[in-house]
């Protein structure tokens, strides 16, 4: 494998003038740099990136961490992130965190240590996670949640508001015994959507009762056991409100197997529009989230922070828009 020394001696510089070059530094005669980037082309020549690092203190990389690098929410938010930010000359790390607390732990750490210029992040509510990046200089903003510390930029969704909506949705439908599927105790969207959606049936006049709730992990799998113990309860519900689009799917598949229709049988609302929603039969009623907007958005704002390190940091909160499809019509 070539080194510096082998790229200073194709291209007849010195070491110093190799590195100068490569590191885009404007004091290196253009014609020198010229030499010095054809031979590092024709030897092969990468920089070893944690030196680099150390010498520049820090690269134009950004690393984002996301709960669940499977479910089509995080990919959208990506995919803004990363739009926003090659567009600005950063190149993008992404990480999945499954929503581990240990597993993120360990990828702040990578982060840090390979001296990111800056940390995008949807949190598990790690305090020692926020404690650690508070102690370090790295810019940070949190996306779909805030850090425990509430000490960043972050970009959230009005989730208490939409879920809300969407259950007053049902009612106005005709469904009068509304369940939820919130997600995990402790984690604030599931919380907020919780809160909504009690809301939303105190508003409607209908009875609200933890016996119409299961809480379960942002997965199918919790979802068909928590929609199965919900379904199959009596009195059953006769509506259902999902968290996400990843439990969706284990709700419709518990519904196929008691042999239930969405809409007719069981109206199913749930959050997130993802691709496969308007495929099935009926189509499925969902809260749309501006996914995209929000990743885009949280680059913007690590962008921003970069360019000027100071003041107090900002929340920005975006809605969410209620779709109506075939699910929640009887």
């Amino acid at each position: 494998m070539a080194n510096i020394s082998d790229v200073a001696a194709l291209a007849g510089v010195s070491t110093a003038t190799v590195s100068r070059a490569l590191n885009g530094k404007a004091t290196v005669d253009p014609e020198l740099s010229a030499r010095v980037l054809a031979a590092a082309e024709e030897l092969g020549y990468r920089p070893n990136g944690p030196a680099r690092n150390l010498r520049k203190q820090e690269t134009a990389v950004l690393a984002l961490i996301i709960s669940d690098v499977e479910n089509p929410f995080f990919t959208a938010i990506a995919r803004g992130v990363e739009d926003v930010a090659h567009a600005a000359g950063y190149s993008l790390v992404l990480c999945n965190s499954d929503d581990e607390q240990a597993k993120e732990r360990e990828y702040v750490d990578v982060a840090l240590q390979e001296r990111v210029a800056g940390v995008l992040l949807s949190p598990t509510g790690n305090a020692d996670t926020a404690e650690l990046l508070e102690r370090h200089t790295t810019p940070v903003v949190a996306v779909d949640r805030p850090l425990p510390n509430g000490r960043s930029d972050t970009v959230l969704l009005n989730n208490r508001p939409a879920a809300k909506e969407a259950a007053l949705h049902l009612a106005e439908r005709g469904y009068r015994r509304i369940g939820c599927l919130p997600g995990p105790s402790g984690v604030l969207t599931a919380d907020e959507r919780l809160a909504g959606y009690r809301d939303g049936l105190r508003a409607a006049k209908l009875p609200s009762s933890t016996s119409l709730v299961r809480r379960s992990r942002f997965k199918a799998e919790g979802a068909r056991d928590s929609a199965r113990s919900l379904l199959t309860q009596e009195p059953p519900p006769d509506a259902v409100l999902v968290a996400n689009n990843v439990m969706a799917v284990g709700v419709l598949e518990t519904l196929a197997e008691l042999g239930l229709r969405p809409g007719r049988d069981v109206g199913v609302l749930a959050f997130d529009d993802a691709p496969w929603t308007t495929l099935l039969d009926p189509p499925l009623t969902v809260v749309s989230q501006p996914a995209y907007d929000m990743g885009a958005m949280a680059a913007q704002l690590l962008l921003d922070r970069l360019a000027s390190p100071g003041g107090a940091p900002t929340t920005q909160t975006l809605s969410a828009d209620l779709v109506v499809r075939g699910s929640t019509t009887r």
